[in-house]
């Protein structure tokens, strides 16, 4: 028996976090906070020493592997993603 399993062509893209919210129908904010706390395994967060703002970091292939969620779409965040 053969099976032919097909994998999304992931770049490294960083998924925005509005993005991966509208697919999960969580919030950002929620999925912001997941993050943070180390409770969500599909993207990092990470603060500056001396800064109270997070940057986060979803690429595309862990996003699927947790999530499920993929697509090669080229988005912008503007949510500090």
């Amino acid at each position: 028996m053969t099976y032919n399993i097909t994998t999304p062509k992931f770049t490294g893209r960083n998924v925005p976090l509005t993005e991966i919210a509208q697919a999960t129908g969580k919030s950002a904010q929620y999925l912001r906070i997941g993050l943070q706390r180390g409770i969500l395994k599909f993207g990092f967060a990470f603060k500056n020493d001396g800064s109270s703002e997070y940057s986060y970091y979803c690429p595309d292939k862990k996003v699927w592997e947790e999530l499920g969620y993929f697509s090669d779409k080229i988005t912008t965040g503007t949510d500090g993603d």
